[in-house]
């Protein structure tokens, strides 16, 4: 299994600076005005506070929430011989799905949800990546497949893609510029490999993009079901990532970042989000095809490590004050989680912004 870097990031933004420092000069619209606190924006969403810590004892790190209280997600066992994947209830309890000797240098990966079904994988030393299942309502794991080929993830919430009933991955070929689209049946059986020329990542089903790992940032998007290929609209002098319906568009000058625009891939409802401070926050565009996922550095980031964490509404056109000091955020199935406090402290937030 191969990991790549997304390129969303500002630190990625800044260090592909020397080949972006032509600004531009036709403004979009304007960045929205004044902010709204979440609670005062949404006061409907689902949100919750949850505690860092699992019942017998170890820290609990998320890798996807079904809803703002039930998650999915990993925490060494009591005694710190072997690593836990849990389904963590809304009443704090937990069920054990799968448990991998420390020694053996074990990771849960990627991560997706649909329906009733838990999909996600894992990887060990000397092992090949392995995609697994389970069911959220009970039930065993069950291995789909080892057949992964030289898997690519990026950190991204489409690193699995669940559609028509199978599980959809992106890997390298060896030896040549193509890409491999994997499948497996939720069932189980062989694996399905399509080939792409290019290097390509999947994002909402049934798309593509290009450039995912790189720093030219996304130039086309390919649709499978049609086999047609949509261009990007840029000007050369940004860098930016897309999805299916939108892209971030990161805009430098001399001094580096100037500011964050969002448009669609043919270059329409172009508008201006944030300014230099900002960066994105996840590695995602445009959440549910709505909310555009922000951090903000202030003063004190560089000492405490944290930044404050933003939402810019697309349908609303506003920005939403989420949390002054987040240390790191993530967003799996419409669902922002981040995290406040320190080892002695730690609490998860989340708002499940499928329910704004």
């Amino acid at each position: 299994m191969r990991k790549l870097p997304a390129v969303a990031g500002l630190a990625v933004a800044l260090a592909a600076g020397g080949a972006l420092l032509a600004y531009r000069p036709d403004e979009p619209r304007p960045a929205p005005g004044g902010r709204v606190a979440l609670a005062a924006a949404w006061p409907a969403a689902q949100r919750a506070d949850l505690r860092g810590n699992l019942r017998d004892g170890p820290i609990y790190q998320p890798g996807i929430f079904l809803d703002a209280r039930t998650s999915l997600g990993t925490a060494p066992s009591p005694d710190g011989t072997a690593e836990r994947l849990v389904l963590r209830a809304a009443d704090d309890s937990i069920r054990e799905l799968r448990r991998r000797p420390l020694a053996t240098n074990p990771e849960f990966g990627a991560f997706a949800a649909a329906g009733d079904d838990l999909v996600w994988t894992e990887s060990a030393r000397g092992e090949p990546t392995q995609i697994w299942t389970a069911r959220g309502s009970g039930g065993p794991a069950r291995r789909l497949t080892a057949d992964t080929g030289n898997a690519v993830f990026f950190g991204s919430q489409w690193d699995l893609v669940l559609a028509d009933g199978r599980v959809h991955w992106a890997a390298a070929k060896e030896g040549a510029q193509v890409t491999e689209i994997r499948s497996v049946a939720l069932t189980g059986g062989a694996v399905a490999v399509h080939e792409e020329p290019g290097e390509w990542a999947l994002t909402a089903w049934p798309w593509l993009t290009d450039g995912g790992g790189d720093q030219a940032g996304t130039t086309r998007l390919r649709n499978l079901a049609t086999n047609r290929d949509t261009p990007v609209e840029s000007t050369g002098a940004e860098l930016i990532t897309c999805a299916a319906a939108w892209c971030r568009v990161l805009v430098m000058n001399g001094d580096g970042l100037a500011r964050i625009d969002l448009m669609h891939p043919d270059g329409s409802g172009r508008r201006r989000i944030a300014g230099s401070t900002a960066g994105a926050a996840v590695t995602d565009v445009a959440v549910l095809d709505r909310f555009e996922i922000l951090s903000e550095t202030g003063p004190e980031s560089d000492l405490t490590g944290t930044a404050g964490l933003l939402v810019y509404d697309i349908t609303a056109d506003r920005t939403v004050e989420v949390s002054p000091a987040a240390d790191g955020a993530f967003s799996r199935g419409g669902v922002l989680w981040w995290a406040t406090g320190d080892q002695d402290s730690l609490v998860w937030h989340t708002v499940d912004l499928r329910t704004v």
